[in-house]
Formats: C-alpha cells, sequence, structure tokens
C-alpha cells in the first residue's frame, strides 16, 4: 500500500500564513508525522494500493456472529468491490465462494471501505489450515476530510515546537501520544479508530 501524506503541503502552508519556501522539509516532515500518528491511533492506513492483490486470512479471532445470526469476517479495509474475488480453502487449492454479502452494505455509497464479509446460510471455515483468500484493492478510496483536518491540526502543533526552547521533539511516540490527548484530534479521528487501537 502507498504511504499517503493525509494533507497537502500547500494547505498547510496557507493555513499557517506561510507564503516563502524556507520551512518546506520541516512541514513535510511535520505532515509525515502527523499521518503516521493518525494511522497508529486509528490501527488503519486511509491510503490506496495501487494495483489488486490476493491476501490469505485465518478465520479464527476474525469472525463475529451478528445479532440476525450472519457470520461476519472481519477484513482490512477494502476500497471497492471492482475486481473482487472471495476463495475459500489452502495451500494450492481454492474454492470460489459467491454468496456472500458486503458488509456495512452501504459503505462504499458513503465512501467508507468495506470491512466485513458475510454469509447467511453457513459458516467462514474453522477448521486449521482453511484460509479464506480475498483479492481486492486495500484501502481508501479517498483520504476522509476528518482525516485530513486531523492531520493538519497535528501538523501545525508540530511546527510550532520549533520555537519551544526544547525546538521539535522528534519522537514518533510522542507524536502519537499527542494525537491521543489533543481534543480536537480525537475527536475528528476517534470513528475510524479499529477496536483495540486509540
Amino acid at each position: 500500500m502507498a504511504i499517503t501524506i493525509y494533507a497537502d503541503l500547500a494547505t498547510l502552508k496557507d493555513s499557517l500564513k506561510i507564503t516563502d519556501t524556507d520551512d518546506d522539509d520541516q512541514l513535510t516532515k511535520n505532515l509525515n508525522g502527523a499521518s503516521r500518528a493518525i494511522d497508529t491511533v486509528t490501527g488503519r492506513r486511509f491510503s490506496l494500493d495501487d494495483n489488486v492483490s490476493a491476501r490469505k486470512l485465518r478465520t479464527d479471532k476474525r469472525t463475529v456472529e451478528l445479532d440476525n445470526g450472519e457470520q461476519l469476517l472481519l477484513v482490512p479495509d477494502i476500497a471497492t468491490d471492482a475486481g473482487l474475488i472471495v476463495e475459500t480453502g489452502s495451500k494450492s487449492t481454492w474454492t470460489p465462494v459467491t454468496d456472500y454479502e458486503l458488509y456495512p452494505e452501504d459503505a462504499l455509497v458513503g465512501g467508507w471501505p468495506i470491512t466485513g464479509l458475510t454469509l447467511d446460510t453457513r459458516c467462514w471455515p474453522s477448521m486449521p489450515g482453511q484460509r479464506v483468500r480475498i483479492t481486492a484493492k486495500w484501502g481508501w478510496s479517498a483520504v476522509p476530510d476528518d482525516i485530513e483536518q486531523a492531520c493538519l491540526i497535528l501538523s501545525r502543533r508540530l511546527f510550532a515546537r520549533k520555537d519551544s526552547p526544547g525546538g521539535v521533539m522528534g519522537s514518533q511516540d510522542w507524536v502519537v501520544s499527542l494525537a491521543r490527548r489533543d481534543p480536537d484530534v480525537q475527536s475528528l479521528i476517534e470513528h475510524f479508530q479499529l477496536p483495540g487501537f486509540g
């Protein structure tokens, strides 16, 4: 998956009223640091793979039962259903699965990725060695507006530290901690956080 900076340099400079190029390198580092902190806090990347690729997933600890009795297989973010292929099997033997449903059903319409697949008449394989192979375009089709705004807020705060007595702190752990503590950033990104992150 391509590494993406979640806000552009021109927008950041405009928000800081900077018109020269003297600080471009520092500002770009701030944007990258803020983007990676958002990745860490949310447990996901808001970028899009260049190509369709296959991933093999174990189903243990990835399946949950929904209220309607369907079994949901949790998958990494899938940006589109175009080119989506789902198979079950192991090693070199794979069987196509065609009776799956996308979850959430309206995710793609709302600009969100597919995060699960359901089967309503049977269960996902759970025998040792069995896998689900999914061929898809992984990621997000576009960086959400809230993520862009959170990136800009963090980047501005990081840039402001260059004038503090200690200068800009380079620790990624510190940037991640800042992303968790800043109430504005947290309110923008919390609904994107995967369970177990944040």
